[in-house]
């Protein structure tokens, strides 16, 4: 009778054990790190809130193929255009906190708030990592009459208002790079508002635009092809992926205060410290990845990476910027 009882009660231990099994795997069990214990367990998806082309998505693509690497699942890159930036950035702003969805974070997160096109600010996000740096270019076509920057803002001036200025989105990083060229400089642009870098780049090359303000990332293949004429780069020092391009204050003597891009990676703010924390050492283990940092040299991009800290100052840093320059611009609609 007790060796009958014994065998019982070890077989409901056994299917207990079983059930509690098999109720963690369909409930997906988190330890007391608020981790699954298997995640991820399935495809993350990475939100850009732009157009394929630009150098935005042209990083995360790269980036993608490396992380997933680390993480063991396919990394799903997402296009949400629209908003100059604000749909996919509300989109990856209200994903569930469960991990499963990165949004690629471009400096327009802290521009677009104070421009009143974007009803959230950096502060919804958990900031990840850091992936690079990119200044302006400004780029014509190669057939244009402009051989130096110097041509193309004489001409500028001489004709206000005439030279069409393409850009990635109304209250994009690059159409702010043009505003403030020509506050700085006292010409004055038609600005031509397109879905991300990418395509405003293609309609250079197709002849609706004059001219870009975009990163050398965006327009050096069609430089290197002969298709593509770049004037100047914007920034302190000239740029690696164009070096024969003198900067602009090279060649007007003029400082112009804009730097350039960030881009970076983030979650949902309420997303678990662990889950972030596993997802900031996968995506930054990526950025070391040899294929990723050939894709970023061969495409032009500035590799800058930086911890979740450090991208959070940043984050700071950019929203207080623009939160002062937009105004003095007089681009502020709040």
């Amino acid at each position: 009778m007790k060796r009958t009882t014994k065998i019982a009660l070890g077989i409901a231990a056994v299917m207990i054990a079983a059930l509690l099994f098999i109720g963690a795997r369909i409930t997906g069990y988190r330890g007391d790190n608020g981790v699954s214990a298997d995640f991820p367990d399935k495809p993350i998806t990475l939100i850009v809130p732009y157009a394929a082309g630009g150098g935005t998505d042209t990083t995360a693509r790269a980036l993608a193929k490396a992380a997933e690497k680390v993480l063991g699942q396919p990394v799903i890159v997402l296009n949400r255009t629209g908003g100059g930036g604000s749909v996919g950035l509300m989109e990856g702003a209200n994903a569930r906190t469960d991990g499963y969805t990165v949004t690629f974070l471009p400096a327009e997160l802290t521009i677009l708030p104070h421009l009143g096109l974007l009803p959230i600010t950096y502060e919804k996000f958990k900031p990840i990592a850091q992936t690079n740096f990119d200044p302006s270019a400004i780029t014509v076509r190669a057939e244009a009459p402009w051989q130096t920057v110097n041509e193309f803002l004489d001409f500028a001036k001489a004709h206000p208002g005439e030279l069409k200025m393409g850009n990635a989105g109304t209250g994009s990083i690059w159409h702010l790079a043009a505003v403030t060229l020509e506050r700085e400089t006292g010409v004055k642009f038609a600005h031509i508002p397109f879905e991300g870098a990418g395509p405003a780049v293609s309609a250079l090359m197709d002849g609706f635009v004059d001219a870009v303000p975009v990163s050398p990332a965006e327009v050096k293949r069609y430089v290197d092809e002969g298709k593509l004429r770049t004037l100047a780069v914007n920034a302190d020092k000239r740029s690696e992926a164009l070096p024969e391009v003198p900067t602009l204050e090279e060649q007007t003597g003029i400082h112009v205060n804009f730097t350039g891009t960030w881009r970076g990676l983030a979650v949902p703010k309420d997303t678990p410290d662990a889950i972030s924390e596993l997802l900031a050492e996968a995506f930054i283990k990526g950025t070391e990845d040899r294929n990723f940092r050939e894709a970023m040299t061969m495409n032009g991009l500035g590799l800058l990476v930086k911890d979740g800290k450090a991208f959070s100052r940043q984050l700071k840093e950019s929203d207080d910027l623009f939160s002062r320059m937009i105004p003095e611009l007089g681009l502020s609609r709040n």
